[in-house]
């Protein structure tokens, strides 16, 4: 990614800090969207620099990045950068030592069948074009149909003064199709839901998106004339395809370290969680197991290495229901004291890495989809996000899905519009009953989780089991 030794750079200033190191950064990602047969955009990003991250020898880091990859473009990034730590000296929150840089050494690369980079966009375009297109023949009534892919491949390298030196390969693909239809004054929206993983061509196989696009097309259809989702509390199901944003939003943004220290308040809000929390809070029953786990292959968020280079460990976050670890890098768990994961990530090389969600799961169960719904005397079955909101301290909630089914004694009877549901973070994952088996685990991801100042959007993953809930408030309404 440079045409000059980087390590023989930073060897040459090291002595005026007590760490110095470069993280190097190239992503491109490219859009393709159809709409209604038609081709509706191909474009890409590139972003290509390097940040230089210097601890002085007062104990203070700061960072400076540059889009000049060259010696001169290091030094005088390492000069601002440097400047910066002395100046942070009187503001300092805390002293640091190189012992939150760990001298690790090694390499990743997502694992995939076939390089996406291989295959023409061309001919992932007319696929595209073929889904949508599929689509709007389904039915008269669909008005809109969008077939989307967005194709991503990163690398980062890392050196160091203190012996530092690793690479990451990341091959990411988010894709997702939709279909509206409208009768009357009705319209209804039904789509995939985003989808992103680490992965390869195999991700736009086009018989699985075929068989994708008609249920979708056809449940657009089946919503025009469904009723409203009643206004009750009875149990509630809730697909993967949903349930991992309530993941992400009710479990994966309140754990976060730096939002527990009040970093995060003035903009993405705060956390009801404290650090006495921790080994004590019951989030959970005990078959409520949520780990934090980079390792898992696929996901969306997979990693060796976070950006501090602190080598990713799978760690339970809620175990057997109590709250154990916060979702905090080596920086958030010394200053805090509590028990942290992998978790410092940058969403580029001119933003330095905080405290982010990766892959955020929850752990198989053992219950069947046929045996929860079963289970159930009278409760409603949810699939794909549609809206959501969640206050500042990541307590009170409301969501709403696009597609619902109603369970009466143990039978699924009829299909739902506009159903929607309420709660507040704990007492919600407390009326958890049942955790689906791995039949019913999906790995699911977004590339757009946003956090920080400057903003910071970033790639997580959620690989989640359907879960069934009971005493929920639930309600129609667009």
């Amino acid at each position: 990614m440079n045409n000059f030794d980087l390590a023989q750079e930073i060897s040459l200033v090291s002595d005026q800090a007590q760490w110095v190191g470069v993280r190097t950064f190239n992503e491109q990602t490219t859009y393709l969207v159809s709409r209604n047969g038609l081709n509706s955009e191909v474009s890409s990003d590139i972003q290509n620099g390097m940040m230089v991250e210097v601890l002085s020898h007062d104990g203070q880091l700061a960072y400076y990045g540059t889009s000049d990859i060259s010696k001169d473009g290091f030094k005088r990034a390492f000069d601002e950068a440097l400047r910066l730590a002395k100046l942070s000296k009187e503001h300092g929150l805390t002293n640091f030592d190189t012992s939150i840089r760990p001298p690790e050494k090694g390499e990743y690369r997502t694992p995939v069948k076939k390089d996406v980079r291989e295959v023409k966009l061309t001919e992932i375009q007319s696929q595209l074009m073929q889904l949508s297109e599929r689509m709007k023949k389904f039915d008269n009534r669909i008005i809109e149909t969008s077939a989307f892919a967005m194709l991503t491949h990163t690398s980062v390298q890392f050196t160091s003064s203190n012996g530092a030196e690793w690479k990451q390969d990341f091959h990411i693909i988010s894709r997702d199709l939709s279909a509206t239809a409208k009768e009357g004054s009705e319209v209804q929206r039904r789509s995939t839901g985003l989808l992103g993983r680490q992965w390869g061509f195999e991700a736009l196989e086009m018989d699985e998106l075929t068989a994708e696009a008609d249920k979708i097309a056809a449940q657009s259809i089946e919503l025009l004339t469904a009723e409203e989702c009643p206004t009750e509390t009875c149990d509630l199901i809730l697909m993967p395809d949903q349930l991992y944003l309530q993941v992400h939003e009710s479990i994966g943004h309140p754990l976060e370290l730096d939002r527990i220290l009040g970093d995060e308040r003035n903009y993405a809000g705060w956390s009801f969680v404290s650090p006495e929390d921790f080994g004590q809070l019951k989030w959970g029953p005990n078959f409520l197991n949520v780990s934090f786990d980079p390792t898992l292959e696929n996901e969306m968020a997979s990693y060796r290495y976070d950006d501090n280079g602190v080598v990713a460990q799978k760690q339970y976050l809620i175990e057997n229901g109590t709250l154990m670890r916060g979702i905090g890098g080596i920086e958030s768990q010394k200053r805090s004291g509590i028990p942290g994961v992998s978790c410092a990530r940058s969403t580029s090389w001119n933003r330095p890495p905080m405290d982010r969600m990766a892959n955020i799961n929850i752990e198989p169960g053992t219950s069947s989809l046929d045996e929860i719904i079963k289970s159930t005397k009278r409760g409603i079955l949810m699939h794909t996000n549609r809206s959501w909101s969640i206050d500042d301290y990541r307590n009170k909630f409301q969501f709403g899905c696009e597609y619902a089914q109603l369970i009466e004694d143990g039978k699924i009877t009829k299909t739902l519009k506009n159903p929607n549901y309420r709660g507040a973070t704990v007492s919600f994952w407390n009326n958890l009953t049942h955790v689906g088996n791995e039949d019913t685990f999906q790995v699911w991801g977004s590339p757009y989780c946003g956090k920080g100042e400057p903003n910071q959007v970033i790639r997580v993953g959620h690989a989640i089991p359907i879960c069934k809930f009971e005493n929920i408030e639930v309600f129609g309404g667009a």
